[in-house]
């Protein structure tokens, strides 16, 4: 639990929102039949500290349903819907009610979900905590008339929810922290302020991947050292046979465990890496031939094993698999490794192995949520084996002497498909995730893009690609609004997944989408390139093919495309052709 009191977070916050820029607001409505004031410097604050600029407000006390459509424009809202409110007193109440009088209140409640998802199916992020009846039914041995409350409102959240709405389990946050420090009954008494301080400091960190996945702030990576962090002992000393990692003994079930979570995280689709100063051929051997070992090497995307520095072999992969060191979590069990690392690489999120052992697994588990992914998709699972079909790439392009001829052997091939519903959750991930080739930078959640292609107005395409050496997946997204009036096309969003970059697939791919454009009568383009931290290397794509600058203001370059002012690149080595 943080150790930050609230008179700290006052001010902590306040300087925050001093000092960030307010340009990307991220607004944050609490909609909740509770007092809940104290979530909202609780909220800003631990966003702000991560380069996310939050602003919180609140609907009115007990008036979910109206506000539900008040606030639905917001970026997140936040319902809060205390099962012991939903009628005065129910917490009290429920246990002497007959049946019917019970599923009259529940029926009640029904009516105002369905009231209140049908307002909010358009917004881009719905949190909405679980009915628990927890804090009330603890002492009762029996289940009762609260928890069968909350199991009929939850079951039926659970069937009605759409894409963009994630249901979160309050129940986990209270066994956390405790009931008794959890509430307090005073302040429900006297103003309906449930909880405290420390509950809603572990709400927001038990929320808070969520809002990271939302704004593109996930990691990629999870780097380990070997010795004594995923297995005891030194293989170097003490051989093959000497290093332990077994649930037969009491030390090498830690790592056991470990391993386990790593192949967890492994299995959807996190990179799983090695940067560790030994003799390479020992770890080998440990992979491939100890018994106990549970990673192996269809799980371990990339190794770094020899005696160079840390830093230089972190870079080095980095560099590799072309992902950014913000993206990477490093776990070393050496003091003096994990300070040199968070020292020379600040952007790394490093782990250090508790001295009390049997803290390790659990201190993985408290960091899996920077891996939070909202939906794991085909490409997610297949990640490990398409970084692998890229080094084979790699090999290959060493025997061409121009990058045009190792480009023409690749036999690359476009599918492009148009509103493909199928894809919503991919197309969601790509806006989260892709960083360098990203015009814009804008995050969209699977309810963003839903609504894009429900509205006639926009084009929504995506495009996958593959070559002789494998498949790409989904890897590509323009996002276009239509605007028949003038016969102009906007875009909204165009990126690229970092593993088809440099083989001018954005080239061809844009003589597609204007043949088609002026096949619907389209006479002109406009976009935007809004410049962040990670985009610089798309800065001047629109230039390169026609586009003219209409104006630039602070970070934002806006372009206007007629037709017949569109550059060709000629990409003759890519074929493109609408998917199905």
């Amino acid at each position: 639990m943080s150790t930050d009191t609230y008179s700290d977070i006052l001010k902590l916050n306040k300087e925050l929102g001093q000092s960030m820029s307010t340009n990307n607001r991220y607004e944050v409505a609490v909609l909740s039949n509770i007092m809940t004031t104290q979530l909202k410097e609780i909220l800003e604050y631990y966003l702000r500290r991560e380069g996310i600029y939050a602003d919180v407000v609140f609907g009115d006390y007990d008036n979910i349903v109206q506000d539900s459509c008040k606030f639905k424009d917001r970026n997140c809202i936040i319902i809060v819907w205390e099962l012991g409110n939903i009628i005065d007193g129910f917490y009290y109440k429920a246990n002497t009610m007959e049946k019917d009088e019970l599923e009259d209140v529940i029926l009640k409640t029904k009516n105002e979900i369905d009231f209140v998802l049908a307002n909010l199916k358009s917004t881009s992020l719905v949190l909405i905590n679980k009915f628990s009846s927890l804090i009330y039914s603890y002492p009762y041995i029996r289940q009762n008339n609260l928890d069968e409350a909350a199991r009929a409102l939850n079951s039926y959240l659970e069937m009605r929810i759409s894409a963009n709405m994630i249901l979160i389990d309050v129940d986990k946050v209270l066994a956390k922290v405790s009931i008794d420090k959890s509430i307090d009954l005073r302040f429900y008494y006297s103003s309906k302020s449930l909880y405290s301080i420390d509950y809603y400091k572990e709400y927001m960190k038990f929320v808070k991947p969520i809002f990271m996945f939302a704004s593109g702030k996930v990691k990629k990576a999870m780097i380990f050292d070997c010795d004594n962090t995923l297995w005891k002992g030194i293989v170097g000393e003490e051989g093959l046979q000497g290093i332990s990692m077994s649930a037969r003994n009491t030390e090498g079930i830690v790592y056991e465990e470990v391993q386990y979570l790593a192949l967890e995280l492994a299995q959807k689709g996190i990179i799983i890496g090695l940067c560790s100063k030994n003799n390479p051929e020992d770890v080998d051997d440990v992979i491939k031939n100890h018994s106990d070992m549970t990673l192996k090497d269809q799980h371990i995307l990339i190794k770094k094993v020899n005696w160079d520095d840390k830093i230089t072999n972190l870079k080095s992969t980095a560099r590799e698999l072309n992902i950014r060191l913000d993206s990477f979590v490093f776990v070393d069990d050496s003091e003096f490794e994990a300070n040199l690392v968070k020292e020379g690489l600040p952007d790394i999120t490093v782990l250090q192995v508790p001295k009390k052992l049997f803290e390790y697994p659990k201190l993985i588990r408290e960091n899996i949520g920077l891996f939070f992914n909202i939906s794991n998709t085909v490409e997610d699972k297949r990640k490990i084996q398409m970084y692998k079909e890229q080094s084979q790439r790699e090999q290959s392009k060493e025997s061409f002497n121009s990058i045009e001829g190792y480009l023409k052997s690749l036999e690359l091939k476009v599918s492009v498909y148009e509103d493909k519903v199928e894809l919503i959750p991919r197309m969601s991930q790509m806006t989260q995730k892709t960083n360098q080739f990203n015009l814009t930078s804008r995050r969209y959640t699977e309810g963003d893009i839903a609504r894009f292609l429900e509205e006639s107005k926009y084009r929504n395409f995506t495009f996958s690609v593959n070559d002789k050496f494998g498949d790409y997946g989904v890897a590509g997204l323009v996002i276009l609004e239509l605007n028949e009036l003038n016969n102009t096309a906007i875009i909204d969003s165009f990126l690229m997944s970092c593993r088809i970059i440099g083989r001018n697939i954005e080239y061809a791919f844009f003589d597609f989408l204007v043949e088609k454009l002026r096949f619907q009568n389209i006479n002109s383009i406009e976009a935007v390139y809004i410049k962040s931290p990670k985009n610089e290397m798309a800065a001047n794509f629109y230039e390169n093919i026609g586009f003219g600058i209409i104006k630039t203001v602070d970070n934002t370059k806006y372009y206007n495309l007629k037709m017949e002012n569109y550059k060709s690149k000629l990409i003759d080595y890519v074929e493109i052709t609408d998917g199905k």
